[in-house]
């Protein structure tokens, strides 16, 4: 069966984006090494580092993120990403499908060769993804849905991205979550350059 993890770059302070969405200097280590991470297939489609040059790391955060990607088959979105990306074209970062929690449907005509797939509720959106990701992973955005799914106690692991910066206000990475919620020591701990990779499993 399939890992459910919990994933986003964040700031110090607990932060995935401002007030406005604006994520400022929290995806700036993904294009400010000299290792690419991007499979030359994915690079030479939508170009998710809004760049035009791709993904480029470090060589630690390189084969760190590489093995996350290539693992997910499965991105569990909430609509106010959909909205702000497009949904990334139909053309995911990693993995082949995404589930949108949503009570709008899919915008008529946008990319109907996308597998993306509109779910209203958490419970059944996890349970989608689970099915389309087979053996492989899924990758739960963090923010308000993904602060529900933890809530909902449907989050194997937490994985944080952590980049020195404090924003001091914005988007929780966790969103309005209420209630405490244990983790295990983190399982991986990799120091990359402007960033620090960890993974949590969820205490059951």
């Amino acid at each position: 069966m399939s890992t459910v993890i919990m994933h986003n770059v964040m700031s110090v302070d607990g932060f995935i984006a401002d007030k406005n969405d604006d994520v400022g200097p929290l995806h700036e280590w993904y294009f400010s090494g000299d290792t690419p991470i991007a499979e030359p297939a994915r690079e030479e489609g939508f170009d998710h580092s809004s760049t035009g040059s791709g993904f480029r790391v470090s060589r630690a955060s390189a084969a760190y993120v590489r093995d996350t990607w290539a693992s997910i088959g499965t991105i569990v979105m909430g609509r106010t990403l959909f909205d702000l990306v497009n949904g990334w074209e139909g053309e995911p970062p990693a993995g082949d499908h995404v589930v949108v929690v949503s009570h709008r449907p899919k915008p008529e005509g946008w990319h109907p060769e996308a597998s993306y797939h509109f779910v209203s509720d958490i419970t059944a959106a996890i349970a989608k993804a689970r099915e389309l990701a087979g053996d492989r992973n899924v990758a739960v955005n963090a923010g308000q849905v993904g602060g529900q799914i933890l809530a909902a106690g449907l989050i194997d692991e937490v994985a944080i991205d952590v980049v020195p910066v404090v924003f001091g206000s914005g988007k929780r990475y966790f969103g309005d979550i209420d209630g405490q919620h244990l983790l295990e020591d983190p399982h991986v701990v990799i120091q990359g350059e402007r960033v620090l990779h960890l993974k949590y499993k969820v205490r059951r």
